[in-house]
């Protein structure tokens, strides 16, 4: 299954020559490509609706939005970062990953803080997760930026990854390694707030 995201996320940024992070913020100054697009139900937008020219991967994918909230790696810098320990499936190792959590991100976006709120988080590849705003505060998900102290690079697990310290948690930690991080999507670019 991995080999099979890392092919068709490669073959889906080598066909749309990499345009999901051209966008870059207008509000707030960010000068660096957009990474992280955040629609629905976001009151703290800084960008327009769906360019069907320059947002390729977003209607390959089928998406459209009237506005948005862009981060780019400065503004995802900004916000507070959480460091976690997880043991990774891909080596069976433990590696420090760092970023925002992923509710602090939505709530610099301006989403609802209901805990019942639904949100799908997108992985560059197409590959969603759809959970709860709720079971994302519990799970304590980050937007991760850095491995290893390291930013992640594009056509690995980065540039941003969602993703929890599964060997904290009872329920994860009990199953397989393999299993843990299933509602992780890497390479994650876009998240819908709502439904």
């Amino acid at each position: 299954m991995t080999s099979k995201r890392q092919f068709l996320a490669a073959t889906t940024l080598a066909a749309i020559g990499g345009t999901a992070g051209a966008a870059t913020t207008k509000a707030g100054g960010g000068a660096g490509p957009g990474l992280l697009t955040v629609t629905g139900s976001v009151r703290n937008t800084n960008r327009g609706p769906l360019d069907k020219a320059l947002d390729q991967m977003m209607v390959k994918q089928q998406q459209n939005f009237t506005r948005a909230h862009v981060f780019d790696f400065a503004a995802l810098q900004k916000l507070p970062a959480r460091t976690i320990r997880p043991t990774l499936e891909y080596d069976n190792k433990v590696h420090a990953l760092r970023g925002p959590l992923l509710t602090e991100v939505l709530r610099a976006a301006g989403a609802p803080e209901d805990a019942a709120t639904p949100l799908a988080m997108r992985a560059i590849d197409g590959y969603t997760i759809e959970l709860s705003l709720g079971e994302a505060r519990k799970l304590e998900l980050i937007v991760a930026t850095h491995l290893d102290g390291k930013p992640m690079p594009l056509g690995g697990l980065g540039p941003l990854w969602a993703v929890l310290d599964a060997d904290r948690n009872p329920e994860l930690a009990a199953k397989p390694v393999t299993e843990r991080f299933a509602k992780c999507p890497w390479g994650l670019y876009h998240v819908v707030v709502g439904t």
